[in-house]
């Protein structure tokens, strides 16, 4: 998932901040604003409506792009990035 969040105000930085605190929880951070997110069905929903009442409909967007199981065993990195473990636990 992607997200964008404007920021040209107090308020967007706070929305930006909770955008991302919302994310650290579903999901492991590879760019500032880029996670790989491993969820049930039912995660989705409630990242869904978590981010829903966070979001600006008109400054903010965000790209949730949904994969088959065992994708990320396909995923190519190059430089510093570093396959991250999607089958361990993940702490919240």
């Amino acid at each position: 998932m992607t997200y964008d969040v404007a920021t040209t105000t107090p308020e967007g930085a706070q929305r930006l901040r909770r955008v991302a605190k919302v994310c650290e929880g579903y999901g492991l951070r590879v760019q500032k604003s880029v996670f790989e997110v491993v969820c049930t069905d039912a995660d989705v929903l409630r990242l869904n409506d978590a981010l829903l009442r966070i979001i600006s409909d008109t400054e903010d967007s965000i790209r949730i792009y949904r994969m088959h199981q065992g994708s990320f065993k396909a995923v190519t990195t190059l430089g510093a990035a570093r396959p991250l473990p999607h089958d361990g636990a993940l702490v919240l």
